[in-house]
């Protein structure tokens, strides 16, 4: 359990300065802090404070509230041989590269009590050489650490923390529910203490209540006020310590938090009361200030429930992979072992028996199953999987064994990918949440003037109800309801979104999700599946058809793109043409040189500029008929057309008409052919489509629409799609895209249904109708109960109620959001 420490107070010379354990006799230990000496109980300690004074980090001992844990206490067997953590094959499950030399780490810190230990912590590791970047989440405890495995190893960092007094382990999820659940132990256990003194102290103040005048003797009164101080000691010291130490660290930082309030309305109300006990005469509020007390911690501790129910998405994709896997010592083959999941290697194979989750991303080689991905796409539906499937780490097997033979592992896999995006988008705060933050920190200096106002009035006019109606000002208001109204909403409607597959990213996309009046969709890949067929090859010169597949697919060799792959499929087996100097043109083509010719693949117009002939008539043809055309060409002239299709989505139509019925405008934004994309918009019914478009001409057109002021949310696959989905205020990518338009985009359509985009549209207009109805409430209540405990007709324990049902409302009515309503 952590011990306090006042600021500029320093532990008595028989306690040690750094740890606040008693110091040994006979043991001298001295290290000058802050210009003055102090005592250490061993030269451990003496070491970690000679540490902190030498690298500059004195204000740590200036800001702490709270002694450190104690070093000396059992270490986990990670952290017995630090040298192992720079062991490749160790670092695979939580060390990810994002550079040629740096490296970062997911780590979970244990030993921080307060603010003032993540600090320490950021300020020393941060100084280390190589150290590049360091955040540490305070509430999670979770730090992420960048550093150049050319300067610092990682054990190094690890040594350097442990050197200061904590420890730090790779992050897993089990570990962090380990804390959570400390934190609801000890939240229920204090709940526990007041409540029951609560009930205690009522039983002492119930006859107070009813009693005439003489009904009660004066020895009687007293011994029932001394009663009821013993039992409302420990709810002050024990159950509102937390409030205490919040508050007093606040002040100590010069800021104020919603603790400072609290803290002055109990301790003020408690220490009146105590005094009127001493002197025998005066009223007492020790049922009061119980009562708040209980209600306060009571809707505290729902709050805290709701809170770690709400943000459990990212939790659970943590949990999904199991510790172990099967891996065949030799395919074909039966026999197999069992092995960390850390050790498998892109290229294993292993058998995944019914009931169990993939423990890595993969491709079937043998056995035909169904896998269960609602955790990773929010489909319910089992998916088919047999020979030549994908699968993905973290779905369940649920029909028959497979042998799947391994393509990705750790922190590589798609599931790595969904919990880094979860969490980069929780770590941000939306403009909504920094504005309600800010008017909460100036409402509280407001209260604290008008309470002291108030206190002044009613002396001057009815002493005896001057501290009780003080105390009722500092406790009714409640400025916790203002800052919970927009995060707490926002947080579940993330885990809601995730749970039915589409994936936010950033902190402010709810919020320009639910105010986005039109959508702007690109056509290959988002409305259609992105999957291209060739389905019919026109040969424009002497070249056979093998020969020009075989040289489309040496072009395309490099492309990410839909169309690309279909191109690269018509290759055959035979090896490809080695082209140099493959150079792509965003948005019209590839161009490259064979054997001293060059070559030009893409869109017709693009391929005639290296020709310098026109497009051929059957080419144009083929476009008008709304298909997508694809010319080959090199500086001697035409070679093929190759005429594909795509299939438009199933889920498409039903998509657009239930966006419509949002008041939603539509658009396509399209690279095809004109003729392409107006067949396609007469199917859909959206009278503004534009075919033919360079990325730059996406770009030029989505600002025209938004200087009509109109809220844009594009939704887009694909690199193309890169530059418009940074311009849009929201931008959606499918969740089969390119990787470069995911990071781009704003929200991910894992499950790739548009169905799912219409549903969340309409969840994200119910959040933002939850966060206004949250700001409304909380503004009624304080504007209103405010005045009435000023004016004298709210009691303190009216006004703990009132704060805590206020808190719990806005919590529970955010909660809401995780009802599924009927399609």
């Amino acid at each position: 359990m952590s011990q306090s420490l006042p600021q500029n107070s320093p532990a008595p010379e028989h306690d040690c300065y750094h740890c606040g354990l008693p110091i040994p006799a006979g043991v001298d230990l001295p290290v000058d802090v802050d210009g003055a000496r102090h005592q250490m109980c061993c030269t451990g300690c003496q070491a970690v404070a000679e540490s902190i004074v030498s690298s500059g980090l004195i204000d740590y001992y200036r800001r702490r509230d709270a002694m450190p844990e104690q070093a000396r206490e059992a270490m986990p067997d990670e952290l017995k041989d630090l040298g192992l953590f720079d062991h490749p094959d160790f670092q695979q499950g939580f060390v990810k590269p994002v550079g040629e030399h740096e490296r970062e780490a997911a780590l979970i810190l244990e030993g921080i009590t307060c603010a003032a230990c993540i600090w320490l912590n950021e300020q020393h590791v941060a100084h280390q050489p190589g150290v590049t970047a360091i955040d540490i989440n305070y509430a999670t405890r979770r730090a992420r650490v960048r550093w150049d495995e050319r300067r610092i190893k990682l054990s190094d960092i690890l040594a350097a923390i442990q050197a200061i007094g904590y420890r730090a382990y790779p992050y897993d999820a089990a570990r962090s529910e380990q804390i959570s659940q400390r934190e609801r132990r000890s939240a229920l256990w204090r709940l526990f203490v007041a409540g029951f003194g609560m009930m205690q102290v009522m039983m002492y103040a119930f006859p107070a209540y009813i009693a005439e005048d003489g009904d009660i003797t004066a020895d009687i009164e007293s011994l029932m006020r001394w009663a009821s101080l013993i039992l409302t000691a420990p709810v002050v010291l024990y159950s509102a310590a937390p409030f205490f130490s919040h508050a007093w660290r606040d002040v100590r930082l010069r800021r104020l938090g919603m603790d400072v309030p609290v803290a002055l309305g109990i301790g003020a109300a408690f220490v009146a009361s105590c005094w009127a006990t001493f002197i025998g005469h005066g009223e007492v509020y020790f049922d009061s200030v119980t009562m708040f007390v209980f209600f306060l911690l009571c809707g505290r501790y729902v709050e805290m429930l709701a809170r770690q129910k709400a943000v459990r998405g990212v939790e659970e994709l943590g949990k999904a992979l199991p510790a172990f896997a099967e891996r065949l010592a030799a395919w074909p083959g039966p026999d197999g072992e069992k092995v960390p999941v850390s050790q498998l290697l892109a290229g294993d194979v292993i058998r995944v028996k019914p009931g169990e989750a993939l423990p890595a991303d993969g491709v079937v080689v043998d056995g035909e199953s169904d896998a269960n991905e609602a955790l990773l796409t929010g489909e319910s539906r089992p998916v088919p999987k047999r020979p030549g499937s994908a699968v993905t780490g973290g779905s369940v097997n649920i029909g028959s064994p497979l042998c799947v033979r391994v393509t990705r592992t750790g922190e590589h896999t798609r599931l790595a990918a969904i919990r880094q995006l979860m969490e980069r988008a929780s770590a941000e705060k939306p403009r909504v949440v920094q504005q309600a933050d800010r008017f909460a920190a100036y409402f509280i200096v407001a209260l604290l003037v008008l309470a002291a106002v108030t206190a002044a009035w009613w002396y001057w006019h009815d002493p005896d109800r001057a501290l009780w109606v003080f105390v009722s000002v500092l406790v009714v208001s409640c400025p916790c309801a203002l800052s919970l109204a927009t995060p707490v909403a926002l947080t579940v409607a993330t885990d809601a979104l995730a749970r039915m597959g589409v994936l936010v990213t950033r902190g402010h996309a709810i919020e320009a999700l639910a105010r986005a009046d039109h959508f702007v969709f690109d056509k290959t890949g988002t409305l259609t599946y992105g999957e291209m067929r060739v389905e019919q090859v026109r040969l424009l010169g002497a070249i056979d058809d093998a020969r020009v597949r075989q040289l489309a697919a040496g072009l395309e060799q490099g492309s990410e793109h839909a169309i690309a792959a279909a191109l690269r499929l018509g290759g055959g087996d035979a090896p490809l043409p080695a082209f140099a100097g493959l150079a792509a043109t965003t948005g019209q083509g590839v161009a490259g040189v064979l054997d001293g010719t060059p070559y030009r693949i893409g869109r017709p117009a693009f391929v005639a500029e290296l020709v310098g002939t026109p497009v051929p008539d059957v080419l144009l043809d083929d476009e008008r008929s709304g298909r997508t055309v694809i010319a080959l060409a090199s500086s001697a002239g035409w070679l093929a057309g190759f005429a594909l299709s795509d299939g438009l989505r199933e889920d498409c139509p039903a998509a657009f008409e239930s966006l419509r019925g949002k008041g939603i405008e539509l658009s396509i934004f399209s690279g095809d052919t004109p003729s392409t994309v107006e067949a396609l918009a007469g199917r859909l019914g959206v009278q503004h489509a534009l075919g033919g478009m360079t990325p730059e001409g996406k770009h030029a057109a989505l600002i025209a629409l938004q200087k009509g002021d109109a809220v844009i949310a594009m939704v887009g696959d694909g690199v193309n799609d890169a530059p418009v989905l940074a311009q849009a205020q929201v931008s959606v990518a499918m969740g089969g895209g390119t990787d470069l338009a995911r990071n781009q985009a704003d929200i991910v359509l894992l499950s790739g249904r548009l169905g799912s985009l219409a549903e969340g549209v309409t969840l994200s207009r119910r959040a933002l109708a939850i966060i206004r109805q949250n700001l409304w409430w909380s503004f009624a209540y304080n504007f209103t109960a405010v005045p009435l405990a000023m004016s004298g007709l709210v009691t303190p324990w009216m006004a703990g109620i009132g704060m805590s049902a206020s808190s719990l409302l806005v919590v529970l009515n955010a909660l809401r959001l995780q009802r599924k309503r009927p399609r």
